[in-house]
């Protein structure tokens, strides 16, 4: 059977995302272990905060509070919820060191890797550098470095981020996230039949693959 279609929209700057990310590979081996089946996976994207500045100078404590009006103790329980909620699919966060910017170059790289065949190393490359590592993912200079450690070359990577080359490619992903009525991220679309919202548990995200698959059988 053809591998199985599951396009994902989400964020650099998307704890969830990453913690959704693991979920989903969890629940693709155990798919891929019981149907032979293997699960194709495209990333889209989609900014949950654009009016965050390249260079925002704060804490990720500073950005919360402000974006989402919440008391700064709230914030801190939350954090702590979430990076334990991360340590359990083995994603050491590092909230302390972690640098806010604007995602929309990094969609940019996402679609220039994606162009290259380097999509999914890409987005776990940009995850880590900017969970764990405490990474400036909205820095041009960064980004280059990122994308030669993926493999991809370094001048082309510049010009095609300082042109804005892959700029339509993020407005039609954002686009089409608008037209599905998505307002959070991770969101999965699966064999383009299920919509899935949120890091769900890996049963839940396998439940609905082996049920796509279901149906694609019928279909056949």
């Amino acid at each position: 059977m053809n591998a199985l279609k599951v396009d994902v929209w989400s964020d650099i700057a998307c704890p969830w995302c990453y913690i959704g990310k693991r979920r989903l590979e969890e629940a693709a081996a155990t798919f891929r272990e019981r149907t032979g089946t293997d699960v194709e996976v495209e990333y889209h994207s989609f900014e949950l905060s654009p009016d965050t500045p390249v260079d925002f100078a704060g804490s990720t404590v500073d950005f919360l509070a402000h974006h989402k009006g919440m008391p700064r103790d709230q914030v801190a329980t939350m954090l702590e919820q979430v990076t334990g909620i991360a340590r359990s699919v083995g994603l050491d966060y590092d909230f302390d060191a972690l640098h806010h910017t604007k995602t929309l170059k990094g969609h940019e790289l996402l679609h220039h890797a994606k162009a290259h065949g380097l999509q999914g190393e890409m987005k776990e490359r940009l995850l880590r550098a900017y969970f764990t590592e405490g990474r400036h993912v909205g820095d041009l200079d960064t980004l280059v470095e990122l994308a030669a450690e993926v493999g991809l070359d370094a001048e082309d990577t510049r010009e095609a981020l300082e042109s804005g080359r892959h700029a339509e490619d993020v407005a039609v992903d954002i686009a089409q996230a608008r037209a599905y009525g998505i307002q959070g991220v991770p969101f999965f679309v699966v064999d383009s039949r299920y919509g899935v919202s949120g890091a769900q548990e890996p049963a839940v995200l396998l439940d609905v693959l082996e049920r796509a698959t279901t149906e694609r059988a019928v279909d056949a």
